[in-house]
């Protein structure tokens, strides 16, 4: 059996979502009562947020190639990184990995193109939203993302690493997240929302009256794990 690392704590809610979502989804395929191999390297949160809020990326792809060898001297044949924001420097990441990484994005973007969609937009941190990791990804499938203006990007931003990071779910946020969501359909017509934080689906899964599909990158990239634990 396959054993799956994760670099996890980026944020700890998150983390446990992936947990329960890979054993479930496991579990529904395999119908034995057999449970998945999963190591979790568990990261400091705020050792990275100061490295990505000083720009540094050098240090903080060090850090994380550091913390994905322990993963594989625990003996992990494969990883993923549990947030979308690491996945800036993905390409270095498993260059430096001795064992397969399977990439978030890569994975929403399939999914995406699968579902025939060309304009998306994409929520998640500053950090997330800033950089054109996203886009550049979408784009060789021939989808177009974007992104909220300056101050709404700053207003996610913010209700992001003060609420949901934390677990804090408020109406309030939701209410204010879905208006962006109502803006850009107009602004830019787009057919889609990409929940590019592993925060988002738990303020954003499962809204009734939703007229566009929001595409649930945890849920996705779980499913990727998975297929990659059961081949």
């Amino acid at each position: 059996m396959k054993t799956v690392g994760l670099i996890g704590g980026v944020g700890p809610e998150s983390t446990i979502e992936y947990y329960r979502f890979i054993i479930a989804a496991y579990r529904e395929q395999k119908k034995d009562d057999s449970y998945p191999r999963i190591i979790i390297n568990s990261i400091d949160l705020q050792q990275m947020l100061g490295f990505i809020n000083a720009d540094d990326w050098a240090s903080a792809t060090a850090s994380l190639v550091e913390d994905l060898h322990k993963l594989v001297r625990a003996g992990a044949d494969f990883a993923a990184l549990s947030s979308n924001t690491p996945h800036a420097v993905f390409d270095e990441l498993q260059r430096q990995c001795p064992v397969p990484l399977i990439s978030i994005v890569e994975s929403a973007a399939a999914a995406a193109h699968a579902l025939g969609l060309k304009k998306l937009a994409l929520f998640g941190s500053r950090f997330t939203m800033e950089r054109r990791f996203y886009a550049d990804v979408f784009a060789r499938q021939g989808m177009t993302v974007f992104v909220p203006e300056k101050d709404e990007q700053a207003w996610i931003h913010e209700k992001y690493m003060s609420e949901l990071i934390h677990g804090v779910i408020l109406p309030q946020t939701r209410a204010g997240l879905l208006a962006i969501v109502g803006r850009m359909q107009q602004r830019h017509g787009i057919q889609a929302l990409i929940l590019g934080g592993t925060e988002l689906p738990l303020i954003l899964r499962d809204v009734p009256g939703q007229h566009i599909p929001f595409l649930d990158t945890t849920q996705i990239h779980v499913k990727e794990i998975v297929a990659q634990l059961l081949a």
